[in-house]
């Protein structure tokens, strides 16, 4: 416990405030570790069933089969906002269904499991390249630094510079540290195309509209109305809309205009442009763009 204690301390120490941790380990340890995590005040997010495919068959017969293992994910503490979850690349690799907290691997095997020049392995418990990489698609960003202080033999090296996210391992047993060594050297990197990962609304820079009239894109005095036309509105040189004696946000005169309890204004507002209808999102989209190009 002592021991436990001083490493995550020492995590947390180096953890930035939207940065995140996952631990792993079996029926023997991961619950006195989660216990130390929140006496430490780490904020649990979830905890992560690996079920395994292929597990080691229990040869005395005496206990069930131990055929899973338990991650928990957690923030640094219980205000530790920002941190990095793709929900929305999770989902898509999961046939467009939320992923689930139970995920299904097989255990290292075949030709990614490392054998020494004698053909034993060289770690008895080396982890398998996909479970990492989901862990790192899931809750980090190319570029992003991932410290395992257990390195062993170099899974989490190996997978980060596939990923381009940057690493430290840190190992104190030089068998192990020449083997990741190794095989971290022969990965190659994936090209940003194959790295970009899908966001969703949530995860874009939030917009107001008082930009769009900034830009110029839009100017006081323009009439707004819904794709029906059923409803109209002025943009005033603030950035609220004027309608029916009202005045305020797109979203509050979008909700009252219907006589209902809320709207989302840059749907539901339209400017004409060559006689056609357009959404005022679509100049929420130009804002972004031009954001992403200046922050590049």
């Amino acid at each position: 416990d002592a021991f436990t204690r001083a490493w995550l301390m020492a995590c947390r120490r180096v953890l930035k405030p939207n940065g995140t941790i996952w631990v792993i380990g079996s029926y023997h340890n991961i619950f006195r570790v989660g216990s130390q995590l929140q006496d430490l005040g780490f904020w649990l997010l979830n905890d992560v069933i690996w079920r395994k495919t292929n597990p080691m068959p229990n040869f005395r017969g005496r206990r069930f089969q131990n055929a899973h293992e338990t991650l928990i994910w957690a923030s640094r503490d219980q205000k530790g906002k920002g941190y990095t979850f793709n929900y929305e690349a999770m989902k898509a690799a999961n046939d467009d269904v939320q992923m689930r907290s139970d995920w299904l691997f097989p255990i290292c095997t075949g030709s990614e499991r490392l054998k020494d020049e004698n053909g034993d392995k060289v770690h008895p418990t080396q982890k398998p390249e996909a479970l990492l990489a989901r862990i790192m698609m899931a809750s980090s960003k190319p570029g992003d630094v991932i410290l395992d202080p257990f390195f062993g033999s170099g899974t989490t090296g190996a997978v980060a510079k596939r990923l381009g996210r940057h690493f430290v391992g840190i190992e104190r047993e030089q068998s192990y540290i020449d083997a990741a060594t190794a095989r971290i050297d022969a990965v190659e990197p994936l090209g940003k195309a194959e790295l970009t990962v899908m966001t969703g609304k949530r995860a874009e820079p939030r917009v107001a509209f008082t930009s769009v009239l900034e830009a110029g894109l839009l100017r006081p005095g323009t009439v707004l109305c819904d794709e029906r036309r059923r409803f109209a509105a002025i943009v005033r040189a603030d950035g609220t809309l004027a309608a029916n004696g009202e005045a305020g946000s797109i979203h509050r005169i979008g909700a009252k205009v219907q006589g209902f309890d809320a709207c989302n204004g840059w749907t539901f507002w339209h400017y004409e442009e060559n006689g056609a209808l357009k959404p005022i999102d679509a100049l929420r989209k130009v804002i972004r763009d031009q954001m992403a190009v200046a922050g590049a």
